[in-house]
């Protein structure tokens, strides 16, 4: 098996698990009894878990290496991810995501400094494909969640059940990766001492991905609460709509890379946020479920190419060296994933889940507006 092939399977299983929580989100906000705004409280132990990794995590990837990151954090991650399945309140929720938000957190930002480092190295255009497995990840785990939503089989069982399966094929395979090491960004490469803020052009960057990572996010925790809410559909149909989200985003990272060579990543980037801005459109005027999940399937493609296209021009911005520059992208996305449910949630308490969704219309504007930075940095 190729030194690709390895990495893209580590995308896909890195996702089963997240995946296969999505469709259950609905389930145990009625076993906890909470409404939407508690929902959303729930919510925020994520961002939280990431904050509070953002103060070491770059470092720690650069100083062990991508490859001893992903062996450690793999079976943190889905361990971690068990604990939101049993906690029986919600402060131990909120703890419960915290701590899964954060191993994720620290193995998302391996599996992006490898890849970059994959890609560099082997001269071949990865990155969105990689994503696209990571998608392709998701959609696996949410139909494996709503099928067991279907079946009535507790979400802890699913969880142990993949945990078993997927460590004895990830962790060979995260052992057979190359070492690289993380070289500092040479023309780019700044003397710091202490904490100072990334460069622009990176904070560009990370702000056109937190539009983009915002929608995904707010799409994967709401869209099977949306269908439950306004069309009183059943658990599996309602799971249907992250398992078609999750499919258009992966079948458009799979030809992300053939898509960025054809027409640049500005302009693809742009074009995308417009698509995802017609999504959002045609869910908030849906006259039926059907049109609702095709306006779902629409914001996958919109959402599916702005994180790795972003990690890439991160990858190769000003900074002190790749992985600490992915690492501070890869925060500002997962907070965007993890904060828009909860604002979705807290306008969907005062208002309607329908205008909750309103507030991804922005955020995609935002992206459209900062997709130009997505252009390769001259040294």
């Amino acid at each position: 098996m190729s030194i690709q092939h390895r990495l893209l399977g580590i995308f896909f299983l890195q996702s089963l698990a997240l995946g296969a929580w999505l469709p259950r989100i609905p389930e145990i906000q009625e076993k906890l009894s909470l409404d939407n705004a508690g929902l959303a409280i729930a919510l925020l132990g994520a961002p939280v878990g990431i904050l509070i990794t953002l103060l070491f995590a770059g470092r720690f990837v650069a100083h062990i290496g991508a490859r001893k990151t992903i062996i450690i954090f793999y079976p943190l991650f889905l361990s971690a991810m068990l604990l939101p399945l049993i906690a029986p309140s919600l402060p131990l929720i909120i703890f419960a995501l915290m701590i899964s938000a954060s191993t994720l957190s620290v193995l998302e930002v391996g599996c992006n400094v490898i890849a970059d480092q994959v890609e560099k190295r082997e001269k071949k255009l990865i990155m969105s494909k990689a994503h696209g497995f990571w998608s392709l990840g998701l959609m696996a785990g949410s139909i494996i969640g709503s099928w067991a939503a279907g079946m009535h089989i507790a979400p802890v069982i699913v969880g142990l059940a993949i945990l078993l399966i997927v460590l004895p094929l990830a962790i060979p395979m995260a052992r057979t990766l190359p070492h690289y090491d993380d070289v500092p960004n040479s023309a780019h490469t700044e003397k710091k001492s202490g904490f100072s803020l990334p460069h622009p052009v990176l904070l560009g960057v990370c702000f056109f991905t937190l539009g983009i990572t915002l929608t995904e996010g707010a799409v994967a925790d709401w869209a099977a609460v949306f269908m439950r809410d306004i069309y009183a559909t059943d658990p599996g149909l309602a799971g249907l709509s992250v398992t078609l989200f999750a499919l258009m985003v992966a079948l458009t990272r799979l030809v992300g890379d053939r898509l960025k060579l054809k027409f640049g990543p500005a302009p693809l980037a742009r074009t995308l946020a417009l698509i995802g801005i017609l999504g959002v459109a045609i869910i908030f005027f849906a006259p039926n479920s059907i049109a609702a999940i095709i306006g779902f399937a629409l914001i996958g493609v919109g959402a599916s190419l702005g994180f790795p296209l972003a990690v890439t021009a991160a990858a190769e911005a000003p900074g002190p060296s790749p992985a600490q520059n992915v690492a501070v992208l890869t925060f500002i996305a997962l907070l965007g994933f993890l904060i828009g449910p909860v604002s979705i949630g807290l306008i969907a308490q005062i208002f309607d889940i329908r205008f909750g969704l309103l507030v991804l219309v922005p955020m995609l504007v935002l992206s459209a507006l900062l997709a130009p930075l997505l252009r390769p940095t001259k040294s």
